[in-house]
């Protein structure tokens, strides 16, 4: 969610907001540090801290912030039976009011949030959060709370996937990663498969040599082939496994076609440990239905366990963990 664009969005319409956020999280919480929600003066919102009697109670409070001071309070929340849950963890909530007298530097941030991902350092001081812009590392929508000091992500930072089919799981895949996020590049070489509209977070792509999206793709880009061709198929599929960019690569098909193809990847020269990440059959095991609708489910289900993976692996070890807990 871009948090600060849709505070400056709120500010403009009701003149007054508030913005919820987990500063820190410790335990079972039904959401990590970072996740934020707007609440209006009227007590509608958007973005979730969770759900249940935590949030409700995190609405009460910002529609209370909104009209008296504080303009910021930080509260800690025992996940127990006062709250009519079982978690057993706790959270640190930050409510802070926004006026439209704070409409330019909430517009700072928000422009700087349209530029990229970047990072903040702040301190509750004077009944407001001060925030300033630092060079540290932290992932758009983590934060951690340290010894009174709040580092936040922010901006979109979407995993990319290059979609190679606009057949009918291609369409149901597209449909499935609407509302998660990842960007999408859809290609097919057939100007009538694409259907005519697709969701904001797809690009549409005719291509005569769908092959050319490979070259164009960023570092770390997902790539899903179920073209109408097994021979393209195999032709994207070895280029995609042939250059390192790409942590995944899957391609729609049974066990038997994937043994094919492990065969003629051989005979194209790919070694032996990089044939062995192909991805297929695509999407989590234990669903076998072969309904697109549910291929897709399957497969997104798949593509988010490896988008934190990967994004896990990429910190490394820089002390911030992302962590998805159950309330």
């Amino acid at each position: 969610m871009p948090v600060w664009t849709r505070l400056l969005e709120a500010l403009d319409r009701h003149g007054r907001a508030a913005m919820v956020t987990v500063a820190s999280a410790r335990g079972s919480s039904p959401r990590e540090a970072g996740a934020r929600m707007i609440v209006h003066p009227d007590g509608t919102f958007t973005g979730t801290i969770g759900g249940g009697a935590l949030e409700w109670q995190a609405i009460a409070m910002a529609q209370s912030a909104v009209t008296r001071a504080p303009k910021a309070e930080l509260r800690r929340f025992a996940l127990g039976p006062e709250l009519g849950q079982c978690c057993g963890g706790q959270v640190e909530l930050l409510v802070e009011a926004f006026a439209e007298t704070d409409r330019d530097r909430v517009a700072a941030l928000a422009t700087r949030e349209l530029a990229g991902p970047f990072a903040t350092i702040g301190r509750l001081s004077d009944e407001m959060v001060r925030r300033e812009i630092a060079d540290v590392a932290v992932p758009p929508g983590a934060a951690s709370l340290v010894n009174g000091a709040l580092r936040e992500g922010f901006g979109d930072e979407r995993r990319r996937v290059v979609l190679f089919g606009a057949g009918h799981v291609g369409r149901a895949l597209v449909l499935a990663l609407a509302p998660l996020p990842f960007v999408v590049e859809w290609i097919d070489s057939r100007p009538e498969a694409f259907p005519t509209r697709a969701p904001a977070n797809a690009t549409l792509r005719r291509l005569d040599d769908p092959a050319d999206a490979l070259a164009a793709s960023a570092a770390g880009t997902f790539v899903l082939v179920m073209t109408h061709s097994h021979a393209l198929d195999l032709s994207l599929v070895g280029a995609a496994l042939r250059d390192p960019r790409f942590p995944y690569v899957g391609v729609i098909g049974s066990a038997t076609k994937r043994s094919r193809f492990e065969k003629r990847l051989a005979e194209m020269g790919l070694p032996e440990g990089r044939i062995g990440e192909l991805v297929c059959p695509i999407g989590v095991t234990g669903i076998d239905s072969k309904l697109p609708a549910a291929i897709a489910a399957a497969t997104v289900a798949e593509l988010l366990v490896r988008d934190e993976a990967e994004r896990a692996r990429q910190l490394g070890d820089d002390g911030l963990s992302v962590r998805r807990a159950a309330g």
